[in-house]
């Protein structure tokens, strides 16, 4: 119900945008968030919003280079990464939580970014 798209290889200093097709409705209840694993590394947060943008927050080794975003009307969640380093190479994953909700409820399956030195 969720799946991530746009990883690919790119060179330091590089841009990719990543996109998360939300197919349920509901999920324009739902707080939106990317979360990434880099290998042999646990799962960290990156970045989170809600479907009116009225919020967005992002993780202080992202701030200023990635930048989350929605799409209501296509029910999508972007991530724009500027500046691309080697320490961002990792799967991202897009989630969705119910608003008040402690723990997210879905997961997308990921996709690979892989920045180069």
């Amino acid at each position: 119900q969720l799946q991530a798209s746009g990883g690919g290889l790119v060179q330091v200093g590089g841009s990719l945008r990543l996109s998360c097709a939300a197919s349920r409705r509901t999920f324009n209840t739902y707080v939106m968030a990317w979360f990434r694993q880099a290998p042999g590394k646990e799962r960290e947060f990156v970045a989170i919003t809600n479907w009116n943008g009225a919020f967005a927050t992002h993780a202080d080794s992202v701030k200023g280079r990635f930048a989350i975003s929605t799409d209501s009307a296509k029910n999508m969640v972007y991530l724009r990464m500027n500046s691309l380093k080697p320490e961002d190479t990792a799967v991202y994953y897009c989630a969705a939580k119910a608003k008040g909700a402690s723990t997210y409820s879905y997961w997308g399956q990921g996709t690979l970014v892989t920045v180069s030195s």
